[in-house]
């Protein structure tokens, strides 16, 4: 018994940690027209603690990150009213810089 305990405590342990693995490289677009994330305009979202978050729309998909300082903490800048979204978000290619 104490055989089978010890080895369903292996298991689990292990199916923990395979779940831990990390995921898909989020910076690329791999749907049809993919892109890198980085090469389309992001808009801003304020929410409705009148803090932002970045915003992506490239038709299909979409990204929501939060705004964040140099030392991790939000940027809540009052550009808008909550609940809105400030900036040409959609389906855009940046310009190169």
């Amino acid at each position: 018994m104490k055989t089978v305990k010890i080895s369903m405590a292996l298991f689990a342990t292990t199916f923990v940690l395979a779940a831990c693995e990390s995921g898909p490289d989020k910076s690329v677009d791999r749907g049809i027209n993919s892109h890198s994330v980085s090469q389309l305009n992001a808009g801003i979202w304020v929410d409705p603690t009148g803090c932002d978050q970045w915003i992506i729309d490239d038709g299909v998909e979409g990204y929501l990150s939060a705004r964040l300082d140099k030392y991790g903490k939000p940027v809540c800048s009052g550009i808008a009213e909550p609940n809105t979204v400030v900036g040409d978000f959609k389906n855009q290619i940046a310009d190169p810089i």
